[in-house]
């Protein structure tokens, strides 16, 4: 990457820069690898956040599916740490994860998971294991809520045979040909995933994150204090792909003692740590055993660090110094937080990281944790919060004596509670997906580079002011 006929004096957001458009021979999009460099197999360069209002076993999956990583939190107790990555494990990579249902179960049950929306849908299952039925999501949206779903299940059991399916684009076809939007697929009668049209679709486009057995690779987050060995090789016999040693300051005694506590253990696994904002927390980091360093402190939606502390530092600029540090210790970097569009995961990417970590902008979305909720306005939104907020602090450390509790609740800091209304046009993190890579496929494009490694490369990046920043964004009123 290189500046545009200038050199900045102060540290740089991402708002404050822009890429200039290079002479390209990229003809298309899709000539372009978002492939990561950085260990985690990843084909695309996006990561979920372990924030526990993010990141949980169904959208693990999800991104997993579509060649991302996400990474479950810390926060969990080791046994459900244990159960989730078992789960994702397990989840079919060529179809989609059910939603399964008893036919006893009613409407306002099912709506509690997807919302009304098309491509959406559940499938119901009878006490014997056996296929029952499928309603697509939007049936759902027309029924009363008290309805019975297997009263809702109407004419012949629509479904998919796996063994017809032999590719994505032969499951887009059959579909077509059976006029169907989503359906079960079935393997002997037993529900071995679902599709639709899309995501059908989206299987011809994306690479899934697998790992050397085929299954779905995730990551998972240990703390610095404790035994952290311990907890590390319990998720390391559970299948864990690659493991985050995480702590909002990440340049710290504590954080290089659980480095080395991991490294020691010789799992023959990643490990990125962080959070860290300067090259020389990046060579302490690495020189303990991290890989791959989390960048950025007090950038997210969610956090309010530099409010109440003062501390951070603006993440394009934490990004590049950071990145540059990285390639000449033979690690990588994932930025952290401050993302809010696509343009930004793109400035991320050409500052030098090898993936950009998504927190909030993921939390509204049909697989992130919680209860799908609506509100007066019949609006669908779920429950975020930050990491250091009263709300995690009680989850954290929810063993401790009343005492205890009290005392580190009594320096929270973030948001405990933000309602994050789900985009009608986009409810599930696949769509999210879809926008974020192609803003970023079409960057590539206009910097003439097919690669991540040539993207870096050959970036042009500017500074910009305010009013420059705003004239990029789309007018929200007519002419």
């Amino acid at each position: 990457m290189e500046f545009y006929r200038t050199a900045p004096t102060h540290d740089l957001t991402y708002s404050d820069v822009f890429l200039v458009p290079s002479r390209s021979g990229v003809t298309s999009r899709l000539d372009v690898s978002l492939a990561t460099d950085d260990g985690s197999g990843a084909s695309v360069p996006i990561v979920s956040a372990n924030m526990n209002s993010v990141t949980g076993p169904r959208l693990a999956a999800t991104l997993a599916r579509r060649g991302g990583l996400s990474v479950l939190p810390q926060d969990l107790h080791l046994q459900e740490l244990d159960q989730a990555i078992r789960w994702v494990k397990s989840q079919p990579v060529a179809y989609d994860t059910p939603h399964v249902f008893s036919p006893d179960a009613t409407a306002a049950d099912a709506l509690l998971v997807p919302p009304a929306a098309a491509g959406h849908g559940v499938v119901l299952e009878d006490a014997d294991g056996g296929f029952a039925g499928c309603i697509p999501a939007e049936r759902l949206g027309t029924a009363l809520p008290d309805a019975r779903l297997g009263d809702l299940v109407h004419g012949d059991l629509a479904s998919i045979d796996a063994d017809e399916v032999d590719s994505p684009r032969r499951a887009f076809d059959l579909m077509v040909d059976a006029g169907l939007e989503f359906a079960p697929v079935l393997r002997h009668g037993r529900i071995v995933g679902t599709l639709s049209r899309r995501s059908a679709l989206r299987g011809t486009i994306y690479a899934p994150n697998v790992d050397r057995d085929g299954r779905l690779r995730v990551a998972a987050a240990v703390g610095i204090n404790g035994d952290v060995a311990a907890k590390a090789k319990a998720l390391a016999d559970a299948g864990v792909d690659l493991l985050v040693v995480d702590t909002a300051h990440g340049h710290q005694e504590g954080m290089l003692r659980a480095i080395r506590a991991v490294r020691e253990l010789g799992l023959d696994l990643p490990i990125a740590a962080g959070n860290i904002v300067t090259a020389d927390g990046v060579a302490d980091l690495v020189d303990a055993g991290a890989s791959v360093l989390k960048v950025g402190v007090g950038p997210g939606a969610m956090c309010t660090t530099r409010m109440m502390t003062a501390v951070g530092r603006p993440q394009f600029s934490a990004v590049l110094e950071t990145a540059e540090a990285a390639r000449e210790h033979g690690a990588h970097v994932w930025a952290d937080g401050g993302v809010r569009y696509p343009r930004d995961v793109a400035l991320a990417l050409a500052a030098g990281a090898s993936a950009v970590m998504i927190g909030s902008w993921f939390a509204g979305t049909i697989e992130a944790p919680g209860t799908l909720r609506v509100d007066d306005a019949g609006r669908a939104f779920k429950e975020s919060w930050g990491m250091a907020s009263t709300k995690a602090v009680r989850e954290r450390f929810d063993r401790l004596s009343p005492y205890e509790l009290a005392r580190r609740e009594l320096f929270a800091e973030g948001i405990s509670s933000s309602s994050i209304y789900l985009d009608p046009l986009r409810p599930s993190v696949e769509d999210l997906l879809d926008m974020i890579t192609s803003g970023v496929r079409s960057s590539f494009t206009y910097a003439g580079a097919r690669s991540l490694a040539e993207f870096r490369d050959r970036a042009r990046v500017g500074i910009q002011s305010a009013a420059g920043y705003e004239e990029g964004k789309a007018l929200p009123v007519s002419w």
